[in-house]
């Protein structure tokens, strides 16, 4: 970030923001909005994100300030990359680390070429069911909510696009297949379910253990920054 830029957050900015583990979306729009508010005091001021992140997840996310915020649907229309590491001999019910493992397969016939076999599958147009412990509304409410209840939910599938799939490594934890994919994708598309799904088509299970955002369109991951160091920009720049 350049430290001579003026902003005017009221006419508009788009941030970029390296977002941390245990973060939600929401925490982010937060606390950028308190520090706008604080260090420039702006009393009033729209800030929004344009496309949600898990707790669990971790990197790019786009905050839109002012105006700005109108073209938030641009930013989520965009291609979505991702770095997904994969867990391959167990799921959960969240299809992430949220929840305990509930359920173990066998492992024995997981090979590289196996793996390559049925990516393939999964290139282009695919109908994927959202995770039950997901943001989806379901009567009004977030699903999550219903499922940390115990609530039997029954999600509706929705059609997504998978671009780009590319094995980053492959090995062993524990004797437990682990894999790391680079996944380009379209809007709406969940890593978790696609973790799951790509385990059933194993013959076997599988759950998201790590992932990171790294591109939103054109956005890099390594153009963002990271919490703590706009705080600190903030803290010593507050002349608009």
């Amino acid at each position: 970030m350049n430290k001579d830029y003026k902003f005017n957050f009221q006419e508009g900015e788009v941030l970029l923001i390296d977002k941390p583990l245990k973060w939600s979306s929401f925490d982010i729009v937060k606390k950028v909005r308190y520090l706008i508010r604080y260090n420039f005091k702006i009393k009033k001021i729209k800030v929004g994100h344009a496309g949600t992140l898990d707790p669990l997840a971790t990197g790019l996310i786009i905050l839109c300030t002012g105006k700005f915020t109108k073209k938030i649907s641009n930013f989520q229309d965009k291609r979505k990359e991702y770095i997904a590491t994969i867990r391959i001999g167990s799921t959960t019910p969240s299809f992430d680390l949220e929840t305990e493992i509930t359920k173990n397969f066998p492992t024995e016939h997981i090979t590289k070429d196996l793996i390559k076999e049925n990516l393939k599958n999964f290139l282009g147009e695919i109908k994927q069911y959202p995770p039950i412990f997901s943001a989806k509304k379901i009567d009004g409410q977030r699903a999550y909510v219903k499922a940390r209840k115990g609530i039997a939910l029954k999600m509706r599938p929705s059609m997504v696009n998978i671009y780009e799939l590319e094995i980053l490594s492959f090995y062993f934890d524990n004797k437990l297949p682990t894999l790391i994919l680079r996944i380009v994708c379209s809007k709406g598309t969940y890593i978790r379910s696609f973790a799951n799904d790509f385990g059933i088509s194993l013959e076997s299970g599988a759950h998201l253990i790590a992932l990171k955002r790294t591109k939103i369109g054109d956005y890099n991951l390594e153009d963002a920054i990271k919490i703590k160091d706009i705080e600190n920009y903030f803290n010593n720049n507050t002349t608009l």
